[in-house]
């Protein structure tokens, strides 16, 4: 009987080690640095690699450390009872245009699921809820903002009485998006949707899905 083939790492091509690639993945997607900022932070630690190999790491492993650290909270979450989801949208620039960024975050501020789209109505709240249900499941309740496009797109989902609305209640949901900002400005805002994507992609737990046909 033939043995089963273990699956191929995925630095195996890599010169360098998997601890200093996620070091560096990590450095650039946690704090608010340019590529040359992390270059420079390596060089004084005796690293020595290029900005742009900066670059082509975040974007190789960048959603592959995201994906696994946001499997593993969700997996952990799900037998919690009273699971709790925050949604919001917030509004981006990319290529001049105007896009909407639909987040969903648990009680402890981990981000669940994102989505844009260049509208915030009923029908792009709809996808993107019926998204993150059908990826994580129906919590115990739901907090949003008065955007009536939610309580719409939550009655035709049979999940209205979830639903919870408050001035303060939606705090844990918008501070998450500091970070997003954060790296708005350090890529002086976003020229595409690649970028925008690839930046949503890295960072921690989250995953992002547009509508968007924009290049």
């Amino acid at each position: 009987m033939p043995r089963a083939k273990k699956p191929h790492s995925p630095f195996r091509y890599f010169n360098s080690s998997p601890e200093i690639i996620r070091l560096v993945v990590m450095m650039y997607v946690r704090f608010p640095l340019s590529l040359r900022n992390v270059e420079d932070l390596l060089a004084e630690r005796g690293i020595d690699i290029c900005h742009e190999t900066v670059r082509h790491w975040w974007n190789r492993f960048g959603p592959l450390f995201a994906a696994d650290v946001r499997r593993q909270r969700v997996n952990r979450m799900r037998g919690f009872r009273q699971w709790k989801w925050h949604l919001d949208e917030v509004y981006v620039k990319i290529n001049g245009e105007m896009h909407y960024l639909w987040r969903a975050v648990d009680q402890e501020g981990e981000i669940l699921e994102s989505y844009v789209t260049k509208t915030r109505d009923k029908k792009a709240a709809l996808r993107f809820m019926k998204k993150a249900l059908k990826r994580h499941a129906s919590p115990a309740e739901i907090t949003t903002d008065g955007l009536r496009s939610y309580r719409a797109a939550m009655k035709e989902l049979g999940n209205a009485g979830k639903q919870e609305v408050g001035r303060w209640a939606n705090n844990r949901v918008e501070n998450s998006h500091l970070p997003f900002r954060r790296r708005e400005r350090a890529m002086l805002r976003f020229r595409q949707m690649r970028a925008y994507k690839s930046s949503s992609r890295s960072m921690p737990t989250s995953t992002i899905t547009s509508t968007s046909n924009a290049t």
